[in-house]
């Protein structure tokens, strides 16, 4: 009996001992300087921006068709060709506007040489020198019937009217072709306009001559960098937006028109210093960093919030370049608190299970 009692004395006594120890363990590590996690304050360029959806458009564009109705003769172009400005793309039966010229030609070089055999007999007075202005009137007239019949034969010739990069064919030779069918697309790309609205609180800031960087879906990793060259008169009174537009280089001819870009206006930017935005501790309308000094002792700094961008922030005075600011563990340290730091969080095993 009494070996039993004092068997469950030594039980208890085990117990309460490993209980003390856990509990001095657990004072031990209360009591410890806290580990933190710090970033470096860096001056970087910052900027503001404002998104958009623009769409692509060609930087001269047009439909080539024909202005008088005609037989097509020939078709010197191909699907999707590149073409310079004034290449010959269509040609049209054109036989009987030719003879008209020919005609034409040929009447007003009569009319001419009536003029300077009249001239002769006037100036030795044996006819009247009215017979002059007739035939001055009779050399206009057939000028004008030559222009019009050279307008008639150079319709039968469609050309490019500048360079750039044609469509799908839409005729064959031999089809007739009246004015307002469609003979094939014509677009400049190799600079490309972008329109995109934005919303109307910052037309004041709008100005020409900002960048843009644009990105669209069939080239992802690729940036396309433009300049506003334009800003619409008017604001949308339905959507309270305005259109802007820039201009991108497109010298591989990748950005075709009717594309979607997503784009940043880039309406400010400056050099400035930037903290992670987990950094910043809001309290009220006050924004506040915990700077860890180089006796690893924290300081709380009230601070000037400029420009936020992803995961960024701008700070406009309350630290200078290069202090170490903490991103995680602001809640368990106060100003005067000595801390141990370190760049990245650390998982041990048990810490995770």
């Amino acid at each position: 009996m009494i070996t039993g009692i004092v068997l469950l004395a030594g039980l208890a006594a085990g117990v309460w001992y490993k209980e003390q120890s856990r509990d001095e363990g657990a004072q031990v590590r209360r009591g410890g300087t806290p580990s933190v996690i710090v970033s470096t304050v860096v001056l970087q360029n910052v900027r503001r921006e404002v998104e958009a959806l623009g769409t692509v458009k060609a930087r001269e564009s047009v439909v080539l068709s024909a202005k008088v109705t005609e037989k097509v003769e020939q078709v010197h172009f191909s699907d999707g060709q590149q073409v310079k400005a004034g290449d010959l793309l269509v040609t049209l039966r054109s036989g009987e506007q030719k003879a008209k010229v020919r005609a034409a030609k040929a009447n007003l070089k009569e009319q001419q040489r009536e003029y300077k055999r009249i001239e002769g007999l006037v100036k030795r007075n044996t006819i009247a020198s009215s017979e002059l202005d007739k035939l001055l009137t009779s050399i206009e007239v057939a000028r004008a019937i030559l222009a019009q019949n050279q307008a008639e034969l150079d319709a039968r010739f469609i050309h490019a009217p500048f360079s750039g990069l044609l469509g799908f064919r839409q005729i064959s030779p031999g089809a007739l072709l009246t004015p307002g069918i469609v003979v094939t697309t014509l677009d400049a790309l190799e600079q490309v306009k972008l329109d995109f609205t934005i919303p109307e609180q910052f037309v004041g800031e709008l100005k020409l001559g900002s960048n843009i960087e644009g990105e669209a879906a069939a080239f992802p990793l690729q940036p396309f960098v433009g300049v506003v060259t334009g800003i619409d008169s008017r604001v949308n009174p339905q959507t309270r937006a305005i259109v802007v537009r820039a201009e991108i280089e497109n010298p591989q001819l990748k950005l075709r028109p009717g594309m979607l870009m997503t784009l940043r206006l880039i309406v400010e930017q400056r050099n400035g210093l930037v903290v992670p935005e987990e950094a910043i501790v809001p309290r009220q309308r006050d924004s506040f960093l915990f700077v860890v000094n180089n006796n690893n002792v924290v300081e709380q700094r009230k601070v000037e919030v400029g420009f936020r961008n992803r995961g960024e922030v701008e700070i406009l005075n309350g630290v200078v370049e290069g202090e170490q600011i903490i991103t995680r563990g602001t809640q368990k340290v106060r100003p005067g608190q000595k801390v141990e730091t370190r760049p990245s969080e650390r998982f041990s095993h048990q810490e995770a299970s």
